[in-house]
Protein backbone atom coordinates (compact mmCIF):
# COMPACT_ATOMS: atom_id res chain seq x y z
CA UNK A 1 0.00 0.00 0.00
CA UNK A 2 1.46 3.67 -0.68
CA UNK A 3 0.07 6.34 1.08
CA UNK A 4 0.85 10.23 1.30
CA UNK A 5 0.37 11.98 4.06
CA UNK A 6 -0.32 15.58 2.68
CA UNK A 7 -1.58 19.21 3.89
CA UNK A 8 -3.40 22.43 2.51
CA UNK A 9 -0.44 24.42 4.63
CA UNK A 10 2.50 24.06 6.43
CA UNK A 11 3.04 23.30 10.25
CA UNK A 12 -0.16 21.19 10.43
CA UNK A 13 1.55 17.90 11.75
CA UNK A 14 2.25 15.83 8.78
CA UNK A 15 5.66 14.70 9.17
CA UNK A 16 4.63 14.14 12.79
CA UNK A 17 1.47 11.91 11.37
CA UNK A 18 4.00 10.58 8.60
CA UNK A 19 6.87 9.70 11.05
CA UNK A 20 4.63 7.80 14.09
CA UNK A 21 2.64 5.95 11.48
CA UNK A 22 5.55 4.55 9.64
CA UNK A 23 6.94 3.39 12.83
CA UNK A 24 3.69 2.37 14.05
CA UNK A 25 3.22 -0.14 11.47
CA UNK A 26 6.96 -1.27 11.36
CA UNK A 27 6.27 -2.12 14.88
CA UNK A 28 3.08 -4.19 13.98
CA UNK A 29 5.13 -6.39 11.42
CA UNK A 30 5.18 -4.89 8.34
CA UNK A 31 7.67 -3.77 5.73
CA UNK A 32 7.84 0.13 5.50
CA UNK A 33 9.62 2.77 3.55
CA UNK A 34 9.14 6.44 4.40
CA UNK A 35 10.08 8.62 1.44
CA UNK A 36 9.92 12.43 2.53
CA UNK A 37 9.12 14.12 -0.13
CA UNK A 38 9.31 17.65 1.36
CA UNK A 39 12.56 18.33 -0.82
CA UNK A 40 12.60 22.13 0.33
CA UNK A 41 13.42 20.83 3.19
CA UNK A 42 13.31 17.51 4.89
CA UNK A 43 13.32 16.75 8.16
CA UNK A 44 11.67 13.21 9.11
CA UNK A 45 15.11 11.96 9.50
CA UNK A 46 15.23 14.16 12.75
CA UNK A 47 13.28 11.51 14.02
CA UNK A 48 14.20 8.50 12.94
CA UNK A 49 16.84 5.80 13.65
CA UNK A 50 17.84 5.06 10.71
CA UNK A 51 21.46 5.36 9.39
CA UNK A 52 21.77 7.07 5.96
CA UNK A 53 24.54 6.61 3.08
CA UNK A 54 26.42 9.02 1.38
CA UNK A 55 24.36 11.21 -0.47
CA UNK A 56 23.91 10.89 -4.54
CA UNK A 57 23.23 13.73 -7.16
CA UNK A 58 19.88 13.84 -9.14
CA UNK A 59 19.88 15.26 -12.60
CA UNK A 60 17.57 15.97 -15.26
CA UNK A 61 18.89 16.53 -18.94
CA UNK A 62 18.38 19.76 -20.17
CA UNK A 63 19.27 21.60 -23.83
CA UNK A 64 22.71 22.85 -25.00
CA UNK A 65 23.31 25.26 -27.79
CA UNK A 66 26.29 25.01 -29.58
CA UNK A 67 26.02 29.06 -30.92
CA UNK A 68 28.25 28.09 -34.06
CA UNK A 69 25.90 25.81 -35.48
CA UNK A 70 22.65 27.28 -34.58
CA UNK A 71 21.18 29.93 -37.27
CA UNK A 72 17.78 30.88 -35.00
CA UNK A 73 15.03 29.44 -37.06
CA UNK A 74 12.98 29.08 -34.08
CA UNK A 75 11.92 25.39 -34.62
CA UNK A 76 13.02 24.55 -30.56
CA UNK A 77 11.23 27.87 -29.00
CA UNK A 78 7.82 26.86 -31.35
CA UNK A 79 8.01 23.32 -30.03
CA UNK A 80 8.31 24.12 -26.25
CA UNK A 81 5.29 24.88 -24.29
CA UNK A 82 6.58 26.13 -21.33
CA UNK A 83 8.67 29.22 -22.87
CA UNK A 84 12.13 27.91 -21.69
CA UNK A 85 13.74 28.68 -25.04
CA UNK A 86 13.82 31.99 -27.00
CA UNK A 87 15.25 32.68 -30.33
CA UNK A 88 16.45 35.93 -31.15
CA UNK A 89 18.45 37.64 -34.73
CA UNK A 90 21.45 36.84 -33.21
CA UNK A 91 21.10 34.18 -30.52
CA UNK A 92 18.97 31.65 -28.88
CA UNK A 93 18.18 31.63 -25.49
CA UNK A 94 17.41 28.70 -22.56
CA UNK A 95 15.80 29.81 -19.65
CA UNK A 96 16.48 26.31 -17.28
CA UNK A 97 14.16 27.16 -15.06
CA UNK A 98 11.63 26.97 -17.04
CA UNK A 99 12.76 23.65 -19.17
CA UNK A 100 10.84 20.30 -18.06
CA UNK A 101 13.69 18.86 -19.84
CA UNK A 102 11.06 16.99 -22.40
CA UNK A 103 13.19 16.44 -25.32
CA UNK A 104 11.44 18.17 -27.51
CA UNK A 105 13.82 21.25 -29.05
CA UNK A 106 16.88 18.74 -29.59
CA UNK A 107 15.02 16.12 -31.13
CA UNK A 108 13.56 19.15 -33.91
CA UNK A 109 16.50 21.10 -34.35
CA UNK A 110 17.11 21.15 -37.63
CA UNK A 111 20.83 21.82 -37.57
CA UNK A 112 21.83 19.48 -34.42
CA UNK A 113 22.57 22.68 -33.20
CA UNK A 114 20.96 21.55 -29.56
CA UNK A 115 22.53 18.87 -27.70
CA UNK A 116 21.56 16.79 -24.47
CA UNK A 117 23.50 18.51 -20.80
CA UNK A 118 22.16 17.99 -17.52
CA UNK A 119 21.59 20.14 -14.94
CA UNK A 120 22.30 18.56 -10.88
CA UNK A 121 18.75 19.78 -8.78
CA UNK A 122 19.30 17.89 -5.84
CA UNK A 123 20.80 14.84 -3.99
CA UNK A 124 18.90 11.95 -2.94
CA UNK A 125 20.22 9.67 0.07
CA UNK A 126 18.55 6.52 1.55
CA UNK A 127 18.97 4.12 4.97
CA UNK A 128 17.67 1.43 6.80
CA UNK A 129 17.60 1.01 10.72
CA UNK A 130 16.23 -1.45 12.74
CA UNK A 131 12.63 -0.85 12.14
CA UNK A 132 12.26 0.72 8.61
CA UNK A 133 13.88 2.43 5.17
CA UNK A 134 14.02 5.64 4.72
CA UNK A 135 14.49 8.08 1.86
CA UNK A 136 14.58 11.79 1.56
CA UNK A 137 15.52 14.34 -1.18
CA UNK A 138 17.36 17.64 -0.59
CA UNK A 139 16.59 20.08 -3.43
CA UNK A 140 19.72 22.55 -4.53
CA UNK A 141 19.41 26.21 -2.56
CA UNK A 142 17.83 28.44 -5.70
CA UNK A 143 16.56 25.57 -7.48
CA UNK A 144 13.11 25.83 -8.77
CA UNK A 145 12.38 22.46 -10.37
CA UNK A 146 11.09 19.90 -7.77
CA UNK A 147 8.80 17.32 -9.54
CA UNK A 148 11.88 15.17 -10.90
CA UNK A 149 13.56 14.89 -7.32
CA UNK A 150 10.36 13.79 -5.93
CA UNK A 151 10.07 11.15 -8.79
CA UNK A 152 13.43 9.97 -7.14
CA UNK A 153 12.53 9.88 -4.14
CA UNK A 154 9.58 7.55 -4.92
CA UNK A 155 11.30 5.72 -6.97
CA UNK A 156 13.99 4.21 -4.07
CA UNK A 157 11.03 3.31 -2.17
CA UNK A 158 11.42 -0.88 -3.46
CA UNK A 159 9.04 -3.38 -2.95
CA UNK A 160 8.11 -2.69 0.88
CA UNK A 161 4.42 -3.63 2.01
CA UNK A 162 3.76 -0.02 2.79
CA UNK A 163 5.51 3.01 1.23
CA UNK A 164 4.47 5.98 3.08
CA UNK A 165 5.50 9.57 1.51
CA UNK A 166 5.58 12.47 3.72
CA UNK A 167 4.76 14.90 1.11
CA UNK A 168 5.56 19.48 0.88
CA UNK A 169 2.39 21.29 2.01
CA UNK A 170 0.49 23.11 -0.40
CA UNK A 171 -1.46 22.35 -2.85
CA UNK A 172 0.74 23.05 -6.06
CA UNK A 173 2.82 20.58 -8.50
CA UNK A 174 5.08 19.21 -6.24
CA UNK A 175 2.13 17.67 -4.21
CA UNK A 176 0.18 16.31 -6.88
CA UNK A 177 3.84 14.73 -8.39
CA UNK A 178 3.88 13.03 -4.75
CA UNK A 179 0.33 11.96 -4.82
CA UNK A 180 0.58 10.26 -8.20
CA UNK A 181 0.38 6.36 -8.02
CA UNK A 182 -0.43 6.06 -3.89
CA UNK A 183 -3.78 4.20 -3.24
CA UNK A 184 -4.46 6.63 -0.27
CA UNK A 185 -4.13 10.11 0.82
CA UNK A 186 -4.51 10.97 4.64
CA UNK A 187 -4.89 14.84 4.88
CA UNK A 188 -3.31 16.27 8.12
CA UNK A 189 -5.41 19.24 9.59
CA UNK A 190 -5.64 21.40 12.10
CA UNK A 191 -9.39 22.65 14.04
CA UNK A 192 -8.66 26.47 13.00
CA UNK A 193 -10.45 28.50 10.45
CA UNK A 194 -6.86 28.49 8.22
CA UNK A 195 -6.83 24.30 8.62
CA UNK A 196 -10.50 24.06 7.55
CA UNK A 197 -9.47 26.43 4.45
CA UNK A 198 -6.60 24.74 3.22
CA UNK A 199 -8.09 21.40 4.35
CA UNK A 200 -11.20 22.39 1.74
CA UNK A 201 -7.85 23.35 -1.09
CA UNK A 202 -6.38 19.87 -0.79
CA UNK A 203 -9.81 17.60 -0.88
CA UNK A 204 -10.26 19.19 -3.91
CA UNK A 205 -6.97 18.43 -5.04
CA UNK A 206 -7.21 15.32 -4.26
CA UNK A 207 -10.49 14.41 -5.57
CA UNK A 208 -9.61 15.90 -8.72
CA UNK A 209 -6.65 13.16 -9.26
CA UNK A 210 -9.44 10.52 -8.42
CA UNK A 211 -7.81 9.34 -5.31
CA UNK A 212 -9.56 8.57 -2.52
CA UNK A 213 -8.80 10.01 1.57
CA UNK A 214 -9.06 10.58 4.90
CA UNK A 215 -8.60 13.03 7.84
CA UNK A 216 -6.61 13.24 10.30
CA UNK A 217 -7.08 16.07 12.58
CA UNK A 218 -4.47 17.37 14.60
CA UNK A 219 -3.84 19.07 17.87
CA UNK A 220 -7.61 17.94 18.38
CA UNK A 221 -9.67 18.81 21.04
CA UNK A 222 -12.06 17.04 23.16
CA UNK A 223 -15.39 17.73 20.95
CA UNK A 224 -16.41 18.17 17.58
CA UNK A 225 -15.17 21.36 15.97
CA UNK A 226 -15.41 23.01 12.89
CA UNK A 227 -13.17 20.32 11.08
CA UNK A 228 -15.34 17.66 12.17
CA UNK A 229 -18.75 19.50 10.60
CA UNK A 230 -16.78 19.92 7.34
CA UNK A 231 -15.71 16.03 6.95
CA UNK A 232 -19.19 15.59 8.12
CA UNK A 233 -20.98 17.92 5.22
CA UNK A 234 -18.00 16.29 2.76
CA UNK A 235 -18.89 12.63 3.40
CA UNK A 236 -14.75 12.41 4.52
CA UNK A 237 -13.75 10.04 7.13
CA UNK A 238 -12.16 11.44 10.49
CA UNK A 239 -9.50 8.42 10.61
CA UNK A 240 -7.50 9.97 13.74
CA UNK A 241 -7.79 12.33 16.51
CA UNK A 242 -4.51 13.28 17.81
CA UNK A 243 -4.63 15.27 21.02
CA UNK A 244 -3.88 19.03 22.01
CA UNK A 245 -1.26 18.15 24.75
CA UNK A 246 2.22 20.57 25.75
CA UNK A 247 3.69 16.30 26.18
CA UNK A 248 3.05 15.76 22.56
CA UNK A 249 4.56 19.46 21.41
CA UNK A 250 7.95 19.09 23.61
CA UNK A 251 8.27 15.63 22.43
CA UNK A 252 8.33 16.71 18.82
CA UNK A 253 10.66 20.21 19.48
CA UNK A 254 13.27 17.54 21.41
CA UNK A 255 13.40 15.07 18.03
CA UNK A 256 11.44 12.78 20.17
CA UNK A 257 8.75 9.74 18.25
CA UNK A 258 4.78 11.18 19.39
CA UNK A 259 4.01 7.75 20.14
CA UNK A 260 6.39 7.48 22.66
CA UNK A 261 5.36 10.44 24.45
CA UNK A 262 2.36 10.26 25.41
CA UNK A 263 0.08 6.79 25.55
CA UNK A 264 -3.10 8.87 24.01
CA UNK A 265 -1.47 9.55 20.63
CA UNK A 266 0.43 6.03 20.58
CA UNK A 267 -3.50 5.33 20.40
CA UNK A 268 -4.54 7.44 17.76
CA UNK A 269 -1.90 6.15 15.85
CA UNK A 270 -2.62 2.45 16.26
CA UNK A 271 -6.28 3.29 15.35
CA UNK A 272 -4.95 4.62 11.96
CA UNK A 273 -3.13 2.13 11.29
CA UNK A 274 -5.58 -0.49 11.75
CA UNK A 275 -8.48 1.55 9.66
CA UNK A 276 -5.76 2.12 6.78
CA UNK A 277 -5.39 -1.84 7.17
CA UNK A 278 -8.71 -2.78 6.77
CA UNK A 279 -8.82 -0.47 3.80
CA UNK A 280 -6.11 -1.87 1.97
CA UNK A 281 -7.62 -5.56 3.16
CA UNK A 282 -11.19 -3.73 1.32
CA UNK A 283 -9.37 -2.78 -1.76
Amino acid sequence: MRIAVASGKGGTGKTTVAVNLALTAARAGLSVHLGDCDVEEPNARLFLDVAFEAPRDVSVPVPVIDAAICNHCGACAKICAFNAIACLPDRTLVFLDLCHSCAGCWLVCPQAAITQGTRVLGELTSGTGRELAATQGLLRVGETVVPPLIRAVKDAAGPAAWVILDAPPGTSCPVVETMKGVDFVLLVTEPTPFGRHDLELAVRLTRSVGLPCGVVINRAGGTPDLIDAFCAREGLPVLARIPFKRTVAAACAEGRLAIEADQDVAAAMTGLFHALRDREAAA
